[in-house]
């Protein structure tokens, strides 16, 4: 081999690497697009889901609250919350939320305190499909401890 550095094989060097590169980008954006369509849960998305996102995003719950690790951390995560409170039981989930919803502020000293949004029932069970529906994702078990 010569012990010179010629601009040919640096210029060979440049356009195999970006070569390569470009074609791992490419089978790996592949790979990704064929592995959410088994992972996202999309065939289970209903009307009441989509509701509930758009109550999500209108009182602007990913300020303080993050969702699949995406969004503020102010307040606790809740991509598992129906684990957490419902205990895989949809209607007594439902029934937490309300409790919950309706008693905010707590007042409790020392403690963050969630603002009253005034939803209507209609909008919490919509909130409430949301979730549901966000916690059946397949998210590599995110989060990674029980309590979000």
């Amino acid at each position: 081999m010569s012990e010179r550095f010629t601009k040919g094989m640096a210029r060979n060097i440049y356009y195999g690497g970006s070569l390569f590169f470009i074609l791992l980008f490419l089978g790996l954006s592949f790979d990704t697009v064929i592995a959410l369509s088994e992972r996202d849960n999309r065939e289970t998305l209903t009307p009441a889901v989509a509701e509930g996102k758009a109550v999500w995003e209108e009182n602007n719950c990913v300020g303080c609250h993050s969702i699949m690790g995406e969004g503020a951390y102010f307040a606790p995560e809740l991509a598992n919350v129906f684990e957490r409170r419902g205990m895989g039981d949809e209607a007594a989930f439902k029934g937490y939320l309300h409790a919950w919803m309706n008693a905010q502020p707590t007042g409790a000293p020392g403690r963050r305190q969630m603002p009253q949004f005034n939803l209507t029932d209609e909008e919490i069970d919509a909130l409430a499909e949301f979730l549901i529906w966000t916690s059946r994702i397949d998210d590599n078990d995110w989060p990674p401890n029980v309590e979000g």
